[in-house]
């Protein structure tokens, strides 16, 4: 079926017409002479000066033209039948601790060790393009919550955002809290039976207006499931580090993240090393997937470039056609000059 996706555009067909009306009349700036005997002189110059046109078929190519770009303008396109697209698996929204305590590295990857925040992009990355028919959203948190990526099917693009995340972009400090209520004001506007909050942290509540029990409890209301996720290895209580408070994984509050996501009917995970968190993005890949309402879609071909390419080619003809009359254009022959 044919349509124009912007018909409103015709509306604007008067506007030169109207702007003609309204603005004054452009002054040359050349002196004119006014001659009642034009007839004569022709004659006497022996050729005629060029017709003019009647005023409608002088306007008529600025008409047309017009009415092409107007026509390209309102978006015509040829749209097909729906067609439905079956929709399947989860509204699932990551939320990653990006304070400063998330830069320790004492996470084992490779025979080596890295920080806390790398090993979750290598790991989680791999999860987020892997969850096939979910939407997949991204929250990033310190001091504040921060919405990185809205929920999208564009799993790839997530990925990458989180690959982009750096250590501190939210402040210092690790509010569990505000980052469980911005997702929550997210899902709740999609299925109940599909609104899933992986939270991923290595602290304890510093920071935010909400407390996370508070929290847990909104999203419990709101039918999100809290996968709460502790990361860092264990307090090493006889090192010197450890002595001095300046091991981070001192600072994780288990019992709070177990009692966010008993709160809201999920489960609470414990990643000491790279090999236990990726057996927590494992299991949280065998969730089964909820079926949701599938949705339908018209594919639409555009066809702008028609009338575009119309309004194209007539503007070049009125150029060549004010360069070059089509007076000039007839060819007479010379003939050849009798030597004396």
């Amino acid at each position: 079926m044919f349509e124009f996706a912007w018909p409103w555009i015709f509306l604007l067909a008067p506007l030169p017409w109207l702007l003609r009306l309204v603005l004054p009349t452009a002054d040359s700036g050349e002196a004119a002479l006014k001659v009642s005997f034009l007839d004569e002189l022709e004659g006497l110059a022996g050729r005629r000066a060029r017709a003019r046109l009647p005023a409608w078929r002088q306007q008529a190519p600025f008409a047309l033209l017009w009415l092409l770009l107007l026509t390209a303008t309102a978006r015509p396109q040829w749209v097909g039948e729906p067609l439905p697209i079956p929709a399947s698996g989860r509204d699932l929204m990551i939320a990653v601790d990006v304070s400063g305590s998330m830069d320790y590295a004492d996470m084992n990857w490779d025979d080596g060790t890295i920080s806390r925040l790398e090993l979750v992009k290598k790991l989680f990355g791999d999860f987020i393009e892997e969850r096939n028919g979910d939407r997949v959203g991204l929250i990033l948190f310190g001091s504040n919550a921060y919405l990185q990526a809205p929920l999208t099917f564009d799993r790839h693009t997530v990925r990458v955002w989180l690959d982009e995340a750096l250590i501190g972009i939210a402040g210092k400090d690790t509010a569990i809290g505000d980052a469980i209520g911005l997702a929550v004001k997210r899902l709740r506007q999609r299925p109940a039976d599909s609104r899933v909050l992986v939270l991923i942290t290595d602290g304890a509540n510093t920071g935010g207006a909400i407390a996370p029990l508070t929290a847990a409890r909104l999203a419990a209301e709101e039918q999100v499931k809290v996968y709460t996720i502790g990361i860092g290895a264990d307090p090493q209580q006889g090192s010197v580090a450890g002595i001095l408070g300046l091991n981070p994984g001192l600072d994780l509050d288990e019992t709070t993240l177990r009692a966010i996501a008993e709160t809201t009917g999920a489960e609470y995970f414990r990643a000491r090393n790279g090999e236990e968190l990726r057996g927590i993005s494992a299991s949280l890949d065998r969730l089964e997937p909820v079926a949701q309402k599938p949705t339908q879609a018209r594919p639409a071909l555009a066809l702008y470039a028609w009338p575009l390419a119309g309004a194209l080619l007539l503007s070049v003809l009125l150029v060549v056609c004010e360069l070059w009359p089509p007076e000039d254009w007839r060819w007479s022959p010379r003939l050849p000059r009798r030597r004396p």
